[in-house]
């Protein structure tokens, strides 16, 4: 991606200090989004990034994930995914506990989303942790999928969450903090 683009993608990007807590300096995405422009050029940068052509399905998680992973996935011609929090599928689904920096959370999806050797792309808005896309490739990884990378608007690097996700695939960031 061109750093010109990138630097006004950069630029766009909110800084909302103490949100939702005290001490911490959200980066809001939403001046992105509706801007159509940089929404087109977030999603062709994301996808540039993993040199990724063809896929099968793109997984994206609850819930920016679904902006990012349905752009995505259309883009590509691929089905999308959605990996939703427990109890928020009609459908029969396979899940997952996984842990947070205080307690726990579950995310789910469909038994028949992914088809045992279907190749896939994981996309979100934001890596942190990591404990939340680990737990979406190990769903994958269950379902038979074959995992071709992840790619994320937003890494927050500092909190080290690429290396819970890096055994999956190469993991690509548009921005990094």
């Amino acid at each position: 991606m061109a750093p010109d683009i990138l630097d006004s993608i950069r630029r766009t990007i909110r800084d909302v200090p103490d949100f939702p807590n005290p001490g911490i300096l959200f980066k809001d995405i939403t001046p992105v989004l509706a801007n159509p422009t940089l929404l087109a050029q977030t999603i062709d940068g994301m996808i540039e990034a993993t040199g990724i052509t063809q896929v099968d399905k793109v997984v994206g998680i609850d819930a920016r994930g679904f902006i990012f992973g349905a752009l995505i996935a259309e883009r590509l011609g691929a089905g999308f995914i959605p990996v939703r929090k427990k109890g928020k599928l009609p459908w029969q689904t396979r899940g997952i506990d996984y842990a947070l920096e205080y307690g726990t959370n579950s995310v789910e999806m469909h038994l028949d989303a992914i088809s045992p050797g279907e190749t896939v792309l994981l996309a979100d808005d934001l890596l942190a942790t990591g404990g939340t896309a680990a737990a979406a490739l190990h769903l994958i990884a269950e379902a038979g999928g074959k995992v071709l990378g992840s790619t994320f608007f937003i890494e927050l690097a500092f909190l080290g969450g690429r290396k819970h996700v890096s055994d999956a695939g190469p993991v690509h960031s548009l921005i990094t903090y």
